[in-house]
Protein backbone atom coordinates (compact mmCIF):
# COMPACT_ATOMS: atom_id res chain seq x y z
CA UNK A 1 0.00 0.00 0.00
CA UNK A 2 1.34 3.41 -0.91
CA UNK A 3 2.08 5.72 2.03
CA UNK A 4 -0.21 8.79 2.26
CA UNK A 5 1.12 12.22 1.31
CA UNK A 6 2.43 14.22 4.21
CA UNK A 7 3.78 17.76 4.52
CA UNK A 8 7.34 16.49 4.29
CA UNK A 9 6.70 13.89 1.58
CA UNK A 10 8.65 15.89 -1.00
CA UNK A 11 11.46 16.79 1.39
CA UNK A 12 13.31 13.76 0.05
CA UNK A 13 15.55 14.93 -2.83
CA UNK A 14 14.41 12.05 -5.06
CA UNK A 15 10.72 12.90 -4.68
CA UNK A 16 11.37 16.63 -5.06
CA UNK A 17 13.32 15.89 -8.25
CA UNK A 18 10.47 13.92 -9.80
CA UNK A 19 7.76 16.40 -8.74
CA UNK A 20 9.59 19.44 -10.09
CA UNK A 21 10.34 17.61 -13.32
CA UNK A 22 6.59 17.58 -13.91
CA UNK A 23 5.99 21.16 -12.77
CA UNK A 24 8.77 22.96 -14.63
CA UNK A 25 7.26 22.81 -18.16
CA UNK A 26 3.96 24.17 -16.81
CA UNK A 27 5.76 26.97 -14.99
CA UNK A 28 7.60 28.01 -18.14
CA UNK A 29 4.34 28.00 -20.12
CA UNK A 30 2.68 30.08 -17.38
CA UNK A 31 5.57 32.52 -17.41
CA UNK A 32 5.35 33.01 -21.17
CA UNK A 33 1.58 33.49 -21.27
CA UNK A 34 1.41 35.84 -18.28
CA UNK A 35 4.39 37.91 -19.43
CA UNK A 36 2.89 38.43 -22.89
CA UNK A 37 -0.51 39.40 -21.44
CA UNK A 38 0.98 41.59 -18.70
CA UNK A 39 3.34 43.46 -21.01
CA UNK A 40 0.60 43.97 -23.60
CA UNK A 41 -1.77 45.48 -21.04
CA UNK A 42 0.99 47.50 -19.41
CA UNK A 43 2.49 48.95 -22.59
CA UNK A 44 -0.50 49.16 -24.93
CA UNK A 45 -3.74 49.22 -22.89
CA UNK A 46 -2.93 51.05 -19.64
CA UNK A 47 -3.45 54.82 -19.91
CA UNK A 48 -0.65 57.38 -19.93
CA UNK A 49 0.13 58.69 -16.45
CA UNK A 50 -0.99 62.28 -15.88
CA UNK A 51 2.27 63.40 -14.26
CA UNK A 52 4.99 60.98 -15.42
CA UNK A 53 3.82 60.46 -19.00
CA UNK A 54 4.99 57.23 -20.63
CA UNK A 55 8.06 56.79 -18.42
CA UNK A 56 5.94 55.32 -15.62
CA UNK A 57 5.39 52.13 -17.65
CA UNK A 58 8.67 50.75 -16.35
CA UNK A 59 6.71 50.19 -13.14
CA UNK A 60 5.35 46.96 -14.67
CA UNK A 61 8.84 45.45 -14.45
CA UNK A 62 10.41 47.48 -11.66
CA UNK A 63 7.84 46.96 -8.93
CA UNK A 64 7.24 43.19 -9.40
CA UNK A 65 11.01 42.62 -9.53
CA UNK A 66 11.49 44.59 -6.31
CA UNK A 67 8.69 42.71 -4.51
CA UNK A 68 9.98 39.30 -5.55
CA UNK A 69 13.60 40.06 -4.73
CA UNK A 70 12.69 40.85 -1.11
CA UNK A 71 10.38 37.85 -0.68
CA UNK A 72 12.97 35.56 -2.25
CA UNK A 73 15.56 36.76 0.23
CA UNK A 74 13.27 35.88 3.14
CA UNK A 75 12.59 32.49 1.52
CA UNK A 76 16.33 31.92 1.08
CA UNK A 77 16.98 32.83 4.71
CA UNK A 78 14.12 30.57 5.86
CA UNK A 79 15.30 27.49 3.98
CA UNK A 80 18.94 28.17 4.84
CA UNK A 81 17.96 28.44 8.50
CA UNK A 82 15.90 25.25 8.36
CA UNK A 83 18.78 23.41 6.73
CA UNK A 84 21.21 24.73 9.33
CA UNK A 85 19.00 24.00 12.35
CA UNK A 86 17.57 20.62 11.34
CA UNK A 87 20.28 19.39 8.93
CA UNK A 88 17.74 18.84 6.18
CA UNK A 89 19.66 18.37 2.95
CA UNK A 90 17.07 19.68 0.52
CA UNK A 91 16.47 22.91 2.47
CA UNK A 92 20.04 24.08 2.04
CA UNK A 93 19.97 23.12 -1.64
CA UNK A 94 16.83 25.21 -2.19
CA UNK A 95 18.39 28.17 -0.37
CA UNK A 96 21.45 28.06 -2.61
CA UNK A 97 19.23 27.72 -5.69
CA UNK A 98 17.21 30.81 -4.74
CA UNK A 99 20.20 33.16 -4.36
CA UNK A 100 21.07 33.76 -8.07
CA UNK A 101 17.42 34.39 -8.95
CA UNK A 102 17.02 36.80 -6.06
CA UNK A 103 20.18 38.63 -7.10
CA UNK A 104 18.90 38.84 -10.68
CA UNK A 105 15.59 40.39 -9.65
CA UNK A 106 17.40 42.81 -7.32
CA UNK A 107 19.65 43.92 -10.17
CA UNK A 108 16.64 44.32 -12.49
CA UNK A 109 14.85 46.47 -9.91
CA UNK A 110 17.95 48.64 -9.38
CA UNK A 111 18.53 48.99 -13.10
CA UNK A 112 14.93 49.82 -14.00
CA UNK A 113 14.76 52.13 -10.99
CA UNK A 114 17.70 54.10 -12.37
CA UNK A 115 16.05 54.27 -15.79
CA UNK A 116 12.87 55.53 -14.11
CA UNK A 117 14.70 57.94 -11.83
CA UNK A 118 16.47 59.87 -14.56
CA UNK A 119 13.35 61.32 -16.24
CA UNK A 120 11.34 61.71 -13.02
CA UNK A 121 13.96 62.69 -10.41
CA UNK A 122 16.56 64.09 -12.79
CA UNK A 123 19.23 61.64 -11.60
CA UNK A 124 20.11 57.98 -12.03
CA UNK A 125 20.87 57.44 -8.36
CA UNK A 126 20.66 59.06 -4.92
CA UNK A 127 22.00 57.70 -1.64
CA UNK A 128 18.64 57.84 0.11
CA UNK A 129 17.42 55.26 2.63
CA UNK A 130 15.35 53.11 0.23
CA UNK A 131 17.92 52.92 -2.55
CA UNK A 132 20.86 52.37 -0.23
CA UNK A 133 19.18 49.63 1.80
CA UNK A 134 18.06 48.00 -1.43
CA UNK A 135 21.60 48.10 -2.84
CA UNK A 136 22.71 46.33 0.35
CA UNK A 137 20.21 43.57 -0.55
CA UNK A 138 22.14 42.94 -3.78
CA UNK A 139 25.41 42.80 -1.85
CA UNK A 140 23.86 40.30 0.59
CA UNK A 141 22.80 38.02 -2.26
CA UNK A 142 26.25 38.28 -3.86
CA UNK A 143 27.92 37.74 -0.49
CA UNK A 144 25.84 34.61 0.12
CA UNK A 145 26.73 33.23 -3.31
CA UNK A 146 30.42 34.07 -2.99
CA UNK A 147 30.69 32.61 0.51
CA UNK A 148 28.93 29.32 -0.27
CA UNK A 149 30.91 28.86 -3.49
CA UNK A 150 34.22 29.63 -1.77
CA UNK A 151 33.92 26.74 0.72
CA UNK A 152 34.56 23.29 -0.73
CA UNK A 153 32.79 21.32 1.99
CA UNK A 154 29.06 21.50 1.23
CA UNK A 155 27.91 21.22 4.84
CA UNK A 156 30.27 23.96 6.03
CA UNK A 157 29.26 26.12 3.06
CA UNK A 158 25.57 25.67 3.88
CA UNK A 159 26.16 26.64 7.53
CA UNK A 160 28.21 29.71 6.63
CA UNK A 161 25.61 30.74 4.05
CA UNK A 162 22.79 30.31 6.55
CA UNK A 163 24.51 32.67 8.96
CA UNK A 164 24.85 35.49 6.42
CA UNK A 165 21.33 34.85 5.09
CA UNK A 166 19.72 35.03 8.54
CA UNK A 167 21.64 38.13 9.60
CA UNK A 168 20.91 39.81 6.28
CA UNK A 169 17.16 39.19 6.65
CA UNK A 170 17.10 42.17 9.01
CA UNK A 171 17.64 44.35 5.95
CA UNK A 172 14.32 43.38 4.31
CA UNK A 173 12.01 45.17 6.79
CA UNK A 174 14.44 48.09 6.75
CA UNK A 175 13.94 48.34 2.97
CA UNK A 176 10.16 48.11 3.31
CA UNK A 177 9.79 50.65 6.09
CA UNK A 178 12.60 52.97 4.96
CA UNK A 179 10.15 55.29 3.20
CA UNK A 180 8.21 55.63 6.47
CA UNK A 181 11.10 55.84 8.92
CA UNK A 182 13.17 58.37 6.96
CA UNK A 183 12.51 61.28 4.65
CA UNK A 184 13.59 59.76 1.33
CA UNK A 185 13.29 60.75 -2.31
CA UNK A 186 11.71 57.39 -3.13
CA UNK A 187 7.93 57.36 -3.10
CA UNK A 188 5.90 55.23 -0.69
CA UNK A 189 4.37 51.81 -1.31
CA UNK A 190 2.64 51.45 -4.68
CA UNK A 191 -0.01 49.13 -3.25
CA UNK A 192 -1.18 48.95 0.35
CA UNK A 193 -3.15 46.13 2.00
CA UNK A 194 -5.05 48.71 4.05
CA UNK A 195 -5.92 51.31 1.41
CA UNK A 196 -7.57 51.43 -1.99
CA UNK A 197 -5.24 51.33 -5.03
CA UNK A 198 -4.01 54.75 -6.16
CA UNK A 199 -3.67 53.70 -9.80
CA UNK A 200 -6.03 52.93 -12.66
CA UNK A 201 -7.58 49.47 -12.79
CA UNK A 202 -5.69 48.50 -15.95
CA UNK A 203 -2.38 49.61 -14.44
CA UNK A 204 -2.97 47.50 -11.36
CA UNK A 205 -4.07 44.52 -13.46
CA UNK A 206 -0.93 44.65 -15.61
CA UNK A 207 1.34 44.95 -12.60
CA UNK A 208 -0.27 41.99 -10.81
CA UNK A 209 -0.12 39.83 -13.95
CA UNK A 210 3.57 40.67 -14.34
CA UNK A 211 4.09 39.79 -10.69
CA UNK A 212 2.57 36.32 -11.25
CA UNK A 213 4.69 35.94 -14.42
CA UNK A 214 7.85 36.74 -12.48
CA UNK A 215 6.84 34.31 -9.75
CA UNK A 216 6.28 31.53 -12.27
CA UNK A 217 9.71 32.27 -13.74
CA UNK A 218 11.29 32.30 -10.27
CA UNK A 219 9.81 28.92 -9.37
CA UNK A 220 10.87 27.44 -12.71
CA UNK A 221 14.51 28.49 -12.52
CA UNK A 222 14.83 27.76 -8.78
CA UNK A 223 13.44 24.26 -9.34
CA UNK A 224 15.80 23.72 -12.27
CA UNK A 225 18.80 24.91 -10.26
CA UNK A 226 17.81 22.83 -7.25
CA UNK A 227 17.51 19.72 -9.43
CA UNK A 228 21.04 20.33 -10.70
CA UNK A 229 22.34 20.69 -7.13
CA UNK A 230 20.47 17.53 -6.11
CA UNK A 231 22.09 15.54 -8.90
CA UNK A 232 25.52 16.88 -7.98
CA UNK A 233 25.24 16.14 -4.26
CA UNK A 234 23.36 12.86 -4.60
CA UNK A 235 25.41 11.60 -7.55
CA UNK A 236 26.39 8.41 -5.70
CA UNK A 237 22.82 7.55 -4.73
CA UNK A 238 21.24 4.62 -6.56
CA UNK A 239 18.21 6.62 -7.68
CA UNK A 240 20.43 9.24 -9.34
CA UNK A 241 22.43 6.59 -11.18
CA UNK A 242 19.21 4.99 -12.42
CA UNK A 243 17.75 8.42 -13.29
CA UNK A 244 20.77 9.39 -15.39
CA UNK A 245 20.64 6.04 -17.18
CA UNK A 246 16.97 6.60 -17.97
CA UNK A 247 15.93 3.57 -15.95
CA UNK A 248 12.76 3.45 -13.78
CA UNK A 249 13.44 4.67 -10.23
Amino acid sequence: MNSPLRLYTFAAPSRFYRLTGVLIPWLWATTLVLAVVGLYIGFFVAPTDATQGESYRIIFIHVPAAWISMVLYLAMAFWAGIGWAFKTRLSSMVARAIAPTGALFTFIALWTGALWGKPTWGTWWVWDARLTSYLILLFLYLGFIALTEAIDDARRADSAGALIALVGAINVPIIYFSVKWWNTLHQGATISMTAAPKMAHTMLTAMLIMTFAFWAYAFAVVFMRTRAIVLERERDAEWVVRELKGEPT
